[in-house]
């Protein structure tokens, strides 16, 4: 991911449902230039940071063995604007996931307003071509450490979500251990 559109999760139940927040703030260069002089949140960023919490739970499912793409947004609809001040509630959950890839049921709330909605399907690639160089799931294990994950997680037994041992040895590479 080369950019992250979630700042934390708060809630990761492994193969099953994730929420993390987003805090929309004047702070962020995007919103000065949409719209000027009425700032607001994109949708398209909206449903990214939808796509990044659904995708991260999926990938997380196969302790990122796979390589999770998103494929399609069948269904994507907005209630209202998110402007500077509000922190969106992103929840995932799961509705399938086969070898072929995943789908995932993805809402945003402002408090208890339901913001948006959306319907996301993930596609998995095999290692042959270009999908070899595009991923290293020790970045995507890394962003998870970064944005909580192993701090709320809890994995489908029930019990404390753990790091990945790759993790561990990530972090000892790069001096964070």
């Amino acid at each position: 991911m080369r950019w992250i559109w979630i700042d934390k999760f708060t809630e990761f139940e492994s193969g099953r449902r994730a929420t993390a927040i987003k805090n929309v703030s004047l702070a962020e260069e995007h919103l000065h230039d949409h719209f000027p002089g009425y700032p607001v949140m994109p949708a398209s960023l909206i449903l990214e940071g939808l796509a990044q919490t659904g995708g991260l739970l999926v990938g997380e499912h196969n302790r990122f063995e796979e390589k999770v793409i998103l494929a399609k947004v069948s269904k994507a609809t907005f209630h209202f604007l998110a402007v500077p001040g509000d922190t969106l509630r992103y929840t995932a959950v799961i509705g399938s996931i086969t070898e072929g890839g995943a789908t995932v049921t993805a809402t945003s709330h402002v408090g208890d307003r339901l913001q948006a909605e959306a319907e996301i399907m993930f596609a998995h690639l095999d290692d042959t071509g270009r999908a070899k160089t595009l991923f290293e799931p020790k970045n995507f294990v890394f962003t998870m450490k970064l944005l909580g994950v192993f701090d709320v997680g809890r994995a489908s037994d029930g019990g404390k979500l753990i790091e990945p041992p790759g993790l561990l040895a990530l972090r000892a590479e790069i001096g964070t251990a």
